[in-house]
């Protein structure tokens, strides 16, 4: 499934999935009252339509989305060898690094729901990732059993010492931080919050299919975005001063024999997630903690994932699968979000 509109086509990326199925764009706008911009960003897109009533030049707000996303990768992401993940994941065993505040705040949000979640979220999880074929590191084909055991030995959010009060984690030894399930979510706030430092005040913020809206379009009527499985369409969704953020199993995935998987693995199992859920969308006023929570609910599947959804109020909207083609079920924070 993705969340998108009817006036784009879904996006794709070009380098690395991140636990997201498709893409969310905004419905066709009056083009007369809006202004837009687009660019690249951490192997994907990102896009901006928004109100500038003060008419600010264009390149001063594309110099703000562009620094604040900069930031986003120099800190957290592994496909660049000097970024401070990287520098982090290769460190030696029991040094000790002071992380930028934008790393440090992922990093908080992403143990906090791997804890609650019971490790269904884990920031550690890359050797797994690799081992089926996904990430910087890919194999080429499906692991045996013996590199199963080997990634889950490196994995474990628990060994993580992260010390919020000077923003300092340890690297235990061999520990791979990878943050492609929250940080996509983070950078779209961080952006947000770069146009709103500029005055803007009613905007939609996309990268990669992730979306944040902030004030009303022209005429004052919400931001909207269509919730999309290919053939079976969800209503549209309403963002008033809300982000969303789809995880699921449409595109990104690898084949191997007579077998095929998404690159959604459960740290738990070492396995693939299975294909009940073909997708799980959150509504949330913040990107990272919509991505965060698409990434926990399709890992605890179509029995677990509804459960946790109401126990922890999120509002969210799930694809499954059954003998008739796809069915929606929505937990009760989202029904009452939509």
């Amino acid at each position: 499934m993705s969340a998108t509109a009817a006036s784009s086509p879904p996006l794709s990326f070009a380098r690395r999935p991140d636990g997201y199925a498709g893409a969310a764009h905004p419905r066709r706008a009056d083009p007369a009252s809006l202004q837009q911009m687009g660019g690249r960003t951490m192997g994907t897109t990102w896009s901006l339509r928004f109100d500038n009533p003060r008419m600010l030049p264009h390149a001063q707000v594309r110099t703000a989305v562009e620094e604040a996303l900069g930031r986003v990768v120099a800190q957290m992401s592994h496909w660049e060898a000097d970024s401070d993940i990287s520098r982090f994941n290769g460190a030696a065993a029991g040094t000790r690094h002071r992380l930028g505040a934008e790393f440090a705040a992922v990093v908080a949000c992403a143990l906090r729901w791997a804890q609650a979640s019971g490790g269904a979220l884990d920031p550690t999880v890359a050797p797994l990732v690799a081992c089926w074929g996904f990430g910087p590191q890919a194999a080429a084909a499906a692991p045996d059993a013996a590199a199963l055991v080997d990634a889950a030995a490196r994995v474990g959010w628990q060994r993580l010492r992260f010390d919020p009060s000077d923003a300092s984690i340890l690297q235990p030894g061999g520990m791979v931080l990878d943050l492609s399930g929250i940080a996509k979510g983070f950078a779209v706030d961080h952006g947000v919050a770069a146009l709103r430092a500029l005055g803007l005040r009613d905007l939609l913020f996309e990268i990669g299919g992730e979306l944040r809206g902030v004030g009303r379009r022209p005429g004052g009527l919400p931001w909207q975005v269509g919730v999309d499985s290919g053939a079976h369409p969800a209503p549209p969704v309403a963002l008033a001063d809300m982000a969303i953020a789809t995880s699921g199993d449409r595109w990104h995935v690898r084949e191997d024999a007579d077998r095929r998987w998404s690159h959604s693995i459960d740290p738990r199992s070492a396995q693939p997630v299975g294909p009940a859920l073909a997708s799980v969308t959150v509504l949330h006023a913040q990107c990272m903690e919509a991505d965060a929570l698409a990434t926990v609910l399709m890992v605890l599947g179509p029995d677990e994932g509804p459960r946790f959804a109401d126990a922890h109020r999120i509002a969210a909207l799930f694809g499954r699968r059954d003998d008739e083609g796809l069915a929606w079920h929505a937990s009760a924070a989202w029904r009452v979000h939509t």
